[in-house]
């Protein structure tokens, strides 16, 4: 069939044919790995990019449409922050950690930008900020330097990363669930996989 001339071709998603579900989170040595790395490299963007979507756990389209005054306020870096999620259009609060505060002013005072720019500007003229198909890119060449499958990791790794810490901590679902945004609890428990870790912990201590 031919397409009418008011037609346009449908649109593919980044990830088709891919192999999509869960994707685990980091854990706290690659965290610190792909951390120093960016850090040795004198990647500033990629620094400030890294641990912001660690602290915030925002899902990609939030994360990459943060503008500075979201985080920037009277000539300094704000301790917690609040965003309107696109996904639920309800806010949700995140704590900016110092050395996440740290390369952030460093970003923002390096490349210029003003209250009103996006925090992290598309090198591309024809968008307005990095889209969350480079961003996804990024998350993958991130891995992939310290050694890990590209392909077993996203977006949402970065997401899930805190929630699943504090989880294994404090076994406080209801913590988690706040910071995520989150509507209810079955969308946590979900997330993290918790029933499914919870019961392997218990088994594997459980000798028969």
């Amino acid at each position: 069939m031919h397409l009418l001339a008011h037609e346009s071709p449908k649109h593919e998603p980044w990830n088709k044919g891919k192999i999509t579900g869960q994707k685990p989170p980091l854990k706290l040595k690659e965290i610190w790995a792909i951390r120093i790395r960016l850090q040795l490299g004198k990647r500033i963007r990629d620094l400030a990019l890294f641990n912001l979507a660690i602290d915030s756990k925002l899902r990609a389209c939030d994360l990459v449409t943060l503008r500075v005054d979201d985080v920037f306020r009277g000539q300094q870096i704000v301790s917690r922050a609040m965003v309107i999620q696109r996904k639920t259009h309800r806010p949700v609060q995140f704590e900016i950690m110092q050395q996440t505060r740290e390369s952030l002013l460093t970003w923002i005072e390096h490349k210029g930008l003003r209250a009103s720019d996006f925090l992290f500007p598309s090198r591309y003229r024809a968008l307005p900020h990095l889209s969350t198909r480079q961003y996804h890119r990024l998350v993958g060449s991130w891995v992939s330097e310290i050694g890990l499958n590209p392909a077993d990791y996203g977006t949402h790794s970065l997401r899930r990363t805190k929630p699943a810490l504090i989880y294994r901590r404090t076994k406080n679902l209801r913590a988690v669930q706040l910071l995520l945004g989150h509507q209810n609890l079955e969308s946590t428990v979900r997330y993290l996989g918790v029933e499914v870790d919870d019961a392997l912990e218990m088994a594997e201590q459980t000798e028969v």
